[in-house]
């Protein structure tokens, strides 16, 4: 077993053909997110046969403990994330955590699986059996702090004060964590746990609960550790081939550091021939608390231009989707958003304006009531609000389960993060490819890997009218939400009625430099009709349109012909 940083070989593996993937830009990429442990674990299942959605497995005890998913799990399963249309894996970490965890990201050895989820070589075999299927694997890691590895002086919890450093008492293992550079106290900020998560400096230096911050203050440990965390990961790209990394808590460490280590480990893939390994990090917050940490940067202390990360999670998105796809908030954030995403986009390098997108996560910071997309959900508006991430801008990111319909909820995370496999039964599972929910959002994403309109088009919300006279954006909660992807001469119109039980008739316009009057849109998802494209007779008047009618919760895409 490796100890030490100095056990670790980052010259490239001898024989070793590393996947480049340089056909597909990340903005391409239709993400699976998963928890190992949670996902499948290692016996042959077969899934169970329902016809709209499932409400998952594990009841209060359980999902507060390790349920048994393993690395091997995914590998059997791989061909139902195939299938589902998505062409990354983003796996939760996957490092030796503290015994009593089960979510990965309390981590005691860096230098190796928990082998409570599998071995390296499972892990190797993963990422070759993706590679075979022309699927990138993501690896979620964690550099603001370790697993709760020591403890402060008589075991006691420690708060935040003004940024006084307490003493390091004891480590709760004799040979962790690991490498044993981590045994280091001058390595952590030892400052106590934070108490307000929107204060600075506070949210960067304390302590997430029991977890231990890693030193951040621009000390020679804290440069010194940078480097460590750096070689660690870099040999993890080496060993198994991975393709990308998510960071989390990003907004808890420093801009300077995130760009160095990302810079470091794009210059080490690159090294090894592989030109587009993706590094998107977690942000709780807007725009502006983004842009630190996207793109190039030039540090005060050095003349190199670092370039930090390649994109965020799309926080402001996730915040108020949910809201307007439900029918029950107005759309007028939503356009908000956008506008807002445009502007921060300028200084963030070639594709700053395309983020990660998701509505359903596993980690709900800031809410004391936790629950999935699912949840007082219906099965025709899951489909819309995955149908409105694969259509818009960004590269869109599916949380396990979101695709049959779970709908957990709780007072803490561990209620949005069910198993897809029952612990207490070794025959089935909820990898249902024949429910409605699955199939729906199959046949979207498919849509959108045929379709370079939606992944390259330029987004544009679009007006809608009653009359062809006054036309507006959506105001209010039950509405007809409507935009477009424009690429070159070709529109794509995503139309979604957010109302639950009224039929929407009105008329939307449409793009009048590339269509015609006269000419048609073809529905190419949720109908087989053609629309006529319209003008008023005016001849003042050069707006074009087409005339709609969409029922209840209906989501329907048009193309120009």
């Amino acid at each position: 077993m490796m100890k030490s940083i100095n056990d670790i070989d980052l010259s490239p593996k001898p024989n070793k053909e590393y996947w480049i993937n340089c056909h597909r830009e990340w903005r391409e990429e239709i993400i699976y997110f998963l928890m190992v442990d949670r996902f499948h674990d290692s016996n042959k299942r077969s899934s169970l046969d329902f016809d709209v959605r499932h409400s998952g497995f594990g009841n209060e005890d359980e999902l507060q403990k390790p349920f048994g998913g393993t690395i091997k799990g995914i590998i059997d399963n791989i061909d139902y994330i195939k299938n589902l249309g998505c062409t990354a894996i983003w796996l939760s970490p996957v490092f030796e955590n503290n015994p009593r965890s089960y979510h990965g990201y309390a981590i005691q050895n860096y230098l190796d699986v928990d082998k409570r989820w599998g071995t390296k070589k499972d892990l190797e075999r993963l990422v070759d059996n993706a590679h075979k299927l022309d699927i990138r694997v993501f690896l979620d890691v964690v550099l603001h702090h370790s697993g709760d590895n020591w403890s402060y002086p008589f075991d006691y919890d420690y708060y935040y004060a003004n940024g006084e450093r307490f003493p390091l008492g004891d480590w709760r293992e004799k040979d962790r964590p690991l490498p044993i550079e981590l045994r280091d106290p001058e390595l952590y900020n030892r400052k106590g746990q934070i108490r307000n998560f929107d204060k600075y400096p506070e949210t960067q230096e304390g302590d997430f609960l029991t977890l231990k911050t890693f030193r951040n203050d621009g000390s020679p440990e804290s440069e010194k550790l940078g480097k460590l965390l750096a070689a660690i990961h870099c040999y993890w790209i080496r060993e198994t081939d991975v393709d990308g990394f998510r960071l989390d808590a990003v907004k808890h460490m420093k801009g300077q550091d995130i760009s160095r280590f990302c810079s470091s480990i794009r210059e080490y893939a690159y090294s090894l021939g592989k030109r587009n390994f993706f590094l998107f990090g977690e942000i709780i917050g807007n725009d502006e608390t983004g842009n630190p940490y996207i793109g190039p940067k030039m540090l005060p202390e050095d003349q190199n231009v670092y370039y930090g990360l390649d994109s965020v999670l799309d926080h402001p998105l996730h915040s108020v989707l949910a809201g307007v796809i439900k029918g029950v908030s107005s759309p007028e954030r939503l356009l908000e958003r956008y506008s807002s995403l445009q502007w921060n986009a300028l200084s963030r390098g070639e594709y700053g304006d395309f983020l990660v997108t998701y509505i359903d996560d596993h980690d709900q910071v800031g809410t004391d009531f936790k629950h999935r997309f699912g949840y007082d959900t219906t099965p025709e508006q899951i489909v819309a609000g995955v149908g409105f991430l694969l259509c818009a801008l960004g590269a869109p990111c599916i949380y396990y389960g979101t695709e049959q319909g779970l709908d957990g909820n709780g007072i803490d995370d561990r209620y949005i993060r069910e198993g897809m496999f029952d612990p207490n039964d070794t025959e089935t599972n909820l990898l249902n490819r024949n429910s409605w929910i699955y199939g729906k959002i199959a046949d979207l994403a498919k849509l959108r890997q045929t379709e370079p309109i939606l992944k390259f088009g330029r987004m544009y919300f679009r007006k809608t009218s009653k009359n062809t006279v006054d036309f507006h954006y959506p105001n209010c909660e039950e509405c007809l939400l409507t935009f477009s992807r424009v690429l070159h001469n070709g529109e794509i119109l995503v139309v979604y009625n957010s109302s639950p039980k009224d039929v929407k008739v009105e008329y939307v316009l449409i793009d009048a430099t590339i269509n015609n009057a006269g000419g048609h849109m073809k529905c190419i998802y949720g109908g087989k009709t053609k629309v006529k494209v319209q003008k008023k007779l005016d001849r003042q008047d050069s707006r074009l349109y087409i005339k709609l009618k969409v029922k209840p919760m209906e989501f329907l895409i048009f193309k120009n012909s």
